[in-house]
């Protein structure tokens, strides 16, 4: 299957979710907005991609057979039905059910006459001082319009002399997506567009307004900086986000009562081909929902999530209860900041620490792990941060910090010429009592990001092991320094190594079915891309392996084909929480073999990036990432099924009608079926 279509069948499932009425409100509002997001990047990213491939020349077949002309063509049919659907779930069920709660999205048109009046003062003093229209003429070429942006096309005519005008007004990014009438309170909110068109007589004083229709436009958001040719990777990655404003055109949307003249008008001045074009049931850009599902009304979204605070690291001694046990932590179940953050905070005011290692992939905008490494140096501690600037849409955010740590006084570094370093790893150095140097490591699966750390689900090993130590150590000398080092203790390190040893351990458990002893693989990751990997799946199933495979997102893989993967079972959890977390386990014979890191089985986690697993040595940690996996993959849990022909099917309830079991519910309210247990 292409990677393309597997990826659109993922968001498909998110649109799922809104669709599905036994999800929270707001909650189905929120997934609405997400799927929206998620195709933005998606044709800012992939479609862009098969694109500039044509562009230049390059029109050889994916590995599904497909060039990328047709490929292109399968993408702009499905994404048209589906951004259809999405129409559909906004405008027939979840806009009704919010109306029946008090929260109406409603058009200029439905507005009360006082309701217009209070939006009429709102624009003078909110909105008039940003808009500027655009004439398009003879003096007056098409302007330019950034991706992303909302915009209305309007059409004007000069009543003393009938002539008819073309015009864009861009709709300022700084306004909410959706104004609250009369206030807060009222729960009626107007689509920005709306207010703005409402106004437009003012903007062209004088003119007739003939009409009026929002469009939105798409662009190549992808970066290239030839880290070969730079001198300054920091200056040259800023001087290319300039230049993402002004990438070519990969999707122009119009509401769906556009004129054919406004819309001819449009895509010759863009340059949209014909499939390029998504004609759409208006608002535009649902991404704004999430401004909705925000709304203080909790009775309407998931319960809270309170954290729990693991019993190995309570208020205490936490060098002490890493030193005594490796300590695994689950996110968001159990509390990132008493663990995560609590580790780097007590490191940066602890005299014992004399030094700390970091890497930053993404971090959040007023991040404390950040704080922390500031203050460590400014205590004098040796803290050296390798802060990965090339991380995808997070490239501006992420100067920022480096500039901010150097400003502290922390040694940054920008990784490996052209690699991307994806591991999350931190380093403490600690002289402990004992009159010994140790090393107390953290090895995750997901970013350094409180924010995010409340949503996504993660995991992260706290370890004092002597080998672990020297492992990470020579990791951070091989990113810091100059270092060939391929093998090591404990961990499994991409781009030299990790490929090599899953496609060791799988061989292994061939052998061991081979031999009649236990073989079985169970995989958990967000993408299954890489083809080297699932030709080796299929050699396991084909060989009596059974391999559970739970893939969040994109997979290429076939499941159930007779003769090829009859022996292949693939699930995929979506709901409260993104299913984040790698782990990697194969039974070894009689003693598992378990892995958790930051790697996804794709080719450019595998060639192209530094990445990191780590072997959990653990016994009864070990025993419980199994049981995580197998409750993910049994029957009675609730999830959708890879089906052979590509297709994935959703399981919410049993022969009986009764409910399966949902996951993250199950390891949100009983602490028994946590990765980590207390005591």
């Amino acid at each position: 299957m292409d990677r393309e279509e597997g990826w659109l069948r993922f968001n498909q499932r998110v649109l799922e979710l809104a669709e599905d009425e036994d999800v929270p409100l707001l909650e189905r509002a929120r997934f609405l907005a997400i799927f929206s997001s998620n195709l933005d990047e998606f044709f800012m990213v992939r479609v862009a991609g098969l694109k500039r491939r044509l562009a230049t020349g390059l029109h050889v077949a994916s590995s599904s057979g497909h060039h990328p002309r047709a490929l292109l063509e399968r993408i702009s049919r499905f994404t048209h039905e589906l951004m259809l659907r999405q129409t559909a779930c906004f405008q027939d069920s979840v806009a009704p059910a919010l109306r029946g709660v008090g929260i109406r999205i409603v058009r200029w048109s439905d507005l009360e006459t006082a309701e217009r009046e209070d939006l009429h003062g709102y624009f003078r003093r909110s909105v008039y001082p940003l808009v500027t229209p655009f004439a398009v003429d003879s003096a007056h070429p098409f302007p330019y319009v950034s991706g992303r942006s909302l915009n209305l096309a309007v059409a004007v005519q000069d009543p003393r002399d009938d002539r008819s005008m073309f015009a864009r007004v861009k709709i300022p990014s700084s306004l909410p997506r959706f104004i609250e009438s009369g206030g807060g309170g009222s729960g009626r909110f107007v689509p920005v567009e709306d207010i703005v068109a409402a106004h437009l007589p003012q903007l062209f004083e004088g003119m007739r307004i003939l009409e009026h229709h929002a469009f939105r436009v798409t662009r190549n958001a992808d970066l290239e900086v030839d880290e070969d040719e730079t001198d300054d990777l920091v200056t040259s990655l800023e001087d290319e986000l300039l230049r993402r404003r002004f990438g070519p055109l990969v999707r122009l949307e119009v509401e769906q009562d556009i004129s054919d003249g406004a819309l001819a008008i449009l895509t010759r001045a863009l340059g949209a081909e014909e499939g390029e074009t998504y004609r759409v049931p208006g608002p535009l850009n649902l991404a704004g929902l999430s401004q909705i599902a925000d709304a203080e009304r909790p009775e309407l979204r998931y319960p809270p999530m309170v954290p729990a605070e693991p019993h190995a690291l309570a208020p205490g001694d936490l060098f002490a209860a890493v030193r005594e046990r490796e300590v695994l932590v689950h996110h968001p179940y159990e509390s990132f900041a008493t663990t995560t953050e609590r580790f780097l905070a007590l490191a940066a005011t602890d005299p014992k620490v004399v030094a700390i290692k970091q890497t930053l992939y993404r971090t959040s905008g007023d991040s404390p792990i950040v704080e922390s490494l500031v203050e460590a140096a400014r205590e004098g501690k040796e803290v050296v941060v390798l802060v990965e600037i090339k991380a995808r849409f997070d490239e501006q955010n992420n100067i920022q910090w480096a500039r901010k740590l150097e400003e502290a006084g922390c040694h940054v570094v920008y990784g490996v010429v052209g690699l991307k370093t994806h591991c999350k790893l931190s380093m403490v150095i600690r002289q402990d009592d004992d009159g010994l140097l140790r090393r107390y490591c953290h090895v995750g699966t997901g970013n350094y990001n409180p924010s995010t750390a409340r949503m996504y689900e993660d995991l992260g090993l706290f370890s004092a092991d002597p080998e672990v130590g020297e492992d990470v150590n020579d990791l951070f000398n091989s990113l810091t320094g100059f270092s060939r080092r391929k093998h090591y203790r404990r961990l499994l390190v991409a781009p030299a190594a990790l490929r090599e040893g899953l496609l060791e351990q799988i061989a292994a458990e061939i052998d061991n079915s081979l031999k009649g002893e236990p073989a079985r693989i169970r995989i958990k990751v967000n993408s299954l891309v890489d083809e080297e990997i699932i030709d080796a799946l299929y050699r396991a199933s084909q060989a009596g392996v059974n391999v559970d495979l739970w893939v969040r997102g994109s997979c290429v893989l076939r499941a159930g084909v007779p003769g090829l993967s009859e022996n292949i079972r693939v699930r995929s959890i979506l709901g409260r929480f993104l299913e984040h977390s790698r782990i990697f386990v194969f039974s070894g014979g009689w003693r598992p073999r378990v892995w958790i890191g930051s790697a996804d089985l794709m080719p450019r986690n595998l060639d192209r990036r530094v990445e990191a697993l780590v072997r959990v040595a653990d016994s009864e940690q070990c025993h419980r990432l199994v049981r995580l996996m197998d409750l993910a993959m049994a029957d009675t849990t609730s999830s959708w099924r890879l089906e052979p022909d590509g297709t994935w099917s959703r399981a919410t309830h049993g022969s009986d009608g009764r409910p399966l079991v949902d996951l993250q519910e199950s390891l949100r309210g009983d602490r028994h079926l946590r990765v980590v247990e207390s005591g």
